[in-house]
């Protein structure tokens, strides 16, 4: 069995004038990405290892997981096929992972998760919105042959605030 865990980067800023990569998260996107990964970190799943995309917003997204389920530091990666859109790049990465990871969490961006949670996923979502989380199952042990799975849990910012 494997499991991956699609995040998609939190709300970020448009008023600076940087480039793509260089855009930062928004209050609401820290705030949000915090609320995410702590409901994340309720599972008590530690994935076996953690990608980001290289663009600020995803690694900051990426950093409030870290800190929030104790994953050490020296032990996610940077990847920069994860900073896609279509999900082309980002699916080729996922069947080339290494088959002794079971656990993965990816931090990246949409339309490339929206994409790949319904294309591999068992749910229909209309779209992965800023901080949601996606969790996926697949009936396989290699990451090279994952089709169709199973979706086994969405958390959304939305869906927990009150």
């Amino acid at each position: 069995m494997k499991q991956l865990i699609l995040v998609r980067h939190g709300k970020s800023s448009w008023e600076y004038s940087v480039n793509d990569k260089d855009r930062p998260l928004l209050q609401r996107g820290i705030d949000d990405g915090h609320l995410v990964a702590g409901s994340f970190k309720e599972k008590d799943l530690m994935p076996d290892a953690v990608f980001s995309s290289p663009a600020n917003r995803a690694l900051h997204t990426c950093l409030i997981f870290l800190r929030q389920l104790h994953f050490p530091y020296n032990q996610f990666e940077i990847s920069n096929e994860l900073y896609d859109f279509s999900g082309e790049y980002v699916l080729e990465f996922i069947k080339r992972m290494d088959p002794s990871l079971n656990t993965v969490m990816l931090f990246g961006h949409n339309h490339a998760f929206t994409h790949l949670a319904n294309s591999l996923g068992s749910r229909y979502i209309d779209n992965v919105p800023t901080s949601g989380l996606v969790q996926m199952t697949f009936d396989t042990d290699h990451w090279s042959t994952i089709a169709k799975g199973t979706t086994l849990d969405i958390i959304f910012p939305k869906n927990l605030k009150v």
